[in-house]
């Protein structure tokens, strides 16, 4: 049987002010593409399908969309939710969907209710049935540890204790299976191969709670979802990250999946999908001089990019020079190359100290953008000050 393993879809999700829509409809014929020619059985997505609990109507219509794609292509899907979802939402119409081969895992109540299906495609019997070698498949949610911890008899409310007695419930009902029964387990959450399940510690990553590696140990592929860099923290534990860059500290990720196979004998080969994203995204730094210039940027043109600036001067009209050659820039940053001298007074000292109202405003733009007025601006701010002195004078 063969599996894609995704998850962080994060469907409706802009970037910096950037709509995503028209790139998520790409990413699903992508995935549609890798299902039909790779001969997928399952897609397993493990949380994060949407970017916020209550997506808007054009994104539940594109979730909507896939999973008929899908359903069409004959293939059983398998969710769980994650922290950007709402779990009530995301499962709504839960058993329903089963029927259509959609299993929702979102609910505490579902942690042991695994979805069954046969390895072997001749074997005799329907899904589920007993006979012949089976793959067990569970979902544990998003667990928030102080709304989930007297549902699951946890004393101290920590992301390892309720991740644990999750595993607990899935390792018994495993154990009640018939003998050589195949698991995998859905999880959105930090996994660190840095702790143990005897550790003391209490990590965190991006607001989840670290959780020990080897909780996972007895299942034949662990599917993580919540961190969006594709890795392996072993042989059967990964995370497949998001299908698409939604940061700029993923310009160098590649984008994708896990493709897997899993027989009566257990976990086989698991080997990477890729997807590569309409527009890339680039990192550019320099002088903008250079930058607008320079050949070793040509490649980044047509990317999305984050650009930072190193002149010692913030340069004028920055955005609209930088946009000249590179006109999807959403990030603009300055880092002067040399930064300024210590014993410069401080913004507050000058402020005391200055002269006039000409020199305190003057004062004010050289401290905001580190660049100061010209004589163009200063004749501006004269006028500006004295029309502000007639007015006062009036009164």
């Amino acid at each position: 049987m063969k599996l894609l393993h995704t998850s962080d879809w994060h469907l409706g999700r802009a970037f910096h002010g950037v709509g995503t829509l028209d790139a998520q409809r790409r990413f699903a014929d992508q995935l549609l593409d890798t299902v039909t020619g790779q001969g997928v059985d399952v897609v397993l997505i493990a949380g994060d399908v949407y970017d916020r609990a209550l997506p808007g109507v054009d994104v539940v219509n594109l979730f909507d969309d896939i999973l008929a794609r899908l359903n069409r292509a004959g293939v059983q899907v398998v969710v769980t939710s994650g922290n950007h979802d709402s779990a009530t939402r995301l499962g709504f119409g839960g058993r329903l969907l089963e029927s259509a081969g959609v299993h929702l895992r979102t609910r505490i109540a579902d942690l042991a209710v695994p979805v069954l299906l046969p390895l072997e495609p001749d074997a005799p019997g329907e899904p589920g049935g007993a006979a012949g070698p089976q793959l067990a498949i569970y979902g544990i949610p998003y667990l928030e540890p102080r709304l989930v911890a007297e549902d699951l008899g946890v004393e101290t409310a920590t992301h390892f204790g309720v991740t644990e007695a999750a595993v607990e419930l899935i390792r018994a009902d495993l154990a009640s299976r018939p003998p050589g029964t195949a698991s995998i387990v859905l999880a959105h959450t930090f996994a660190s191969g840095g702790i143990t399940s005897e550790s003391e510690r209490d990590l965190a990553i991006g607001g989840v709670g670290a959780v020990p590696l080897d909780l996972f140990e007895p299942f034949s592929y662990t599917a993580l979802g919540h961190l969006h860099g594709r890795q392996q923290l072993s042989e059967s534990v990964r995370y497949s990250g998001s299908p698409l860059p939604y940061s700029f500290s993923e310009a160098n990720h590649v984008k994708g999946a896990w493709l897997l196979e899993i027989t009566a004998a257990g976990l086989g080969e698991v080997r990477k999908v890729d997807w590569a994203p309409e527009r890339a995204l680039s990192l550019v730094k320099g002088k903008l001089a250079d930058v607008l210039v320079d050949e070793k940027w040509a490649s980044a043109e047509g990317n999305y990019c984050q650009v930072t600036l190193t002149d010692n001067d913030r340069p004028e009209l920055a955005m609209d020079r930088v946009r000249t050659r590179f006109p999807h820039t959403l990030v603009l940053m300055f880092e002067p190359e040399t930064a300024r001298d210590a014993t410069t007074q401080s913004y507050g000292a000058r402020i005391a100290q200055a002269a006039d109202e000409l020199e305190l405003c003057c004062g004010f733009l050289d401290h905001v953008r580190h660049r100061a007025a010209n004589d163009d601006e200063q004749q501006l701010l004269r006028g500006a000050l004295a029309s502000v002195r007639e007015e006062e004078a009036t009164r």
